[in-house]
C-alpha cells in the first residue's frame, strides 16, 4: 500500500471540485469534440480530431492522476488538532530573517496545496523540514542555496484554528 499524503481539508475539497469538473464537463465536452472531428472525414490528416485525442488523453491521465492522490490522501482537519507548542502540519508561521529584518509568513500543507506566492509551502519542502518541530520564538539558522538564513520564528499559529477561535469570541 502506498503512504498516506499529508493533506488539509480545503486541499481535498479542491482537488475534489477539480475532478468532478473534469468528469461531468471537460470529459463530456472533449468526446462531442472527438465525435464532431469524425464526421469530418480522413482520420489521419484531421488535426481537430488529434487535437481532441490529445486533450482526451490529458483529461484522462489528470482524473486518475486525483483520484490516486485522494485514494492516498490522509486528510487533517487544522481545525482539530491540538496546539503543541511546536510547528507542525497545518501551521502558520510568522518568521523573521534576522540579517535582513525580512518578515514573512508561511502555512505547512500538503504537496498539492504548496504556492509559494500564496505563502503555502510543502510539508515536505526542506525550509519546512528545517522548522518542523521548532517551538515559537525559536532561533535557527537555515542554509538555503541563495545564502544561509538566520531566521527566529516571531509566532505561529494554525490559522484555521485561530479563524474557529475568533468566530466562536475566544481569540
Amino acid at each position: 500500500m502506498a503512504d498516506r499524503v499529508p493533506m488539509t481539508t480545503a486541499g481535498e475539497s479542491r482537488l475534489r471540485e477539480e475532478l468532478q469538473k473534469l468528469k461531468s464537463e471537460d470529459r463530456p465536452r472533449v468526446i462531442a469534440a472527438i465525435s464532431d472531428a469524425r464526421e469530418h472525414g480522413d482520420l489521419k490528416e484531421n488535426a481537430e480530431y488529434h487535437a481532441a485525442r490529445e486533450q482526451q488523453s490529458f483529461i484522462e491521465g489528470r482524473i486518475q492522476e486525483i483520484e490516486g492522490k485522494l485514494s492516498a490522501a490522509q486528510v487533517i482537519d487544522v481545525t482539530t488538532m491540538d496546539n503543541t507548542g511546536k510547528v507542525i502540519f497545518g501551521t502558520t508561521v510568522h518568521l523573521l530573517n534576522m540579517d535582513s529584518d525580512e518578515q514573512v509568513v508561511y502555512k505547512i500543507v500538503g504537496e498539492d496545496e504548496a504556492d509559494i506566492k500564496a505563502g503555502k509551502i510543502s510539508i515536505s519542502s526542506p525550509i519546512a523540514r528545517a522548522w518542523w518541530a521548532k517551538a515559537k520564538a525559536m532561533s535557527w539558522r537555515f542554509v538555503c542555496p541563495r545564502a544561509p538564513w538566520n531566521t527566529k520564528s516571531r509566532k505561529w499559529n494554525t490559522s484555521d484554528q485561530a479563524q474557529v477561535h475568533k468566530k466562536a469570541g475566544l481569540g
